[in-house]
């Protein structure tokens, strides 16, 4: 390939997993088809960051709602966090600024 030639992702990814499933050492597969190794190392970190970037979650949804203030609780406050399943609950004259430091420590403890 002449200099200032670049090779294109599908390129990039073929070269790296045909390297990765040959038996060669990175020399000889680098000197079999002609690669610089420091261009194959280049390629085989940019892949791999590439695949662990894309993780997918399995997530299963319900169609199902359940009020987090119960009716026989007017005039409470009652706040959930899933993160860590801590509940607050407080009554309506519990100050603003105290309620948002207390979700914030719930939230991260």
């Amino acid at each position: 390939m002449a200099r200032g030639n670049r090779r294109s992702g599908i390129e990039v990814e073929r070269i790296v997993s045909d390297f990765e499933h040959s038996a060669l050492s990175r020399r000889a597969y680098c000197e079999r088809h002609a690669i610089v190794g420091q261009t194959l190392d280049w390629y085989t970190r940019r892949v791999r960051a590439s695949r662990v970037s894309v993780q997918l979650v399995p997530v299963r949804l319900e169609n199902r709602w359940t009020p987090v203030v119960p009716a026989s609780a007017v005039g409470r406050v009652s706040l959930f966090v899933p993160g860590n399943g801590r509940r607050i609950e407080s009554d309506r004259s519990f100050d603003d600024n105290q309620l948002t430091r207390l979700i914030r420590i719930a939230g991260v403890a």
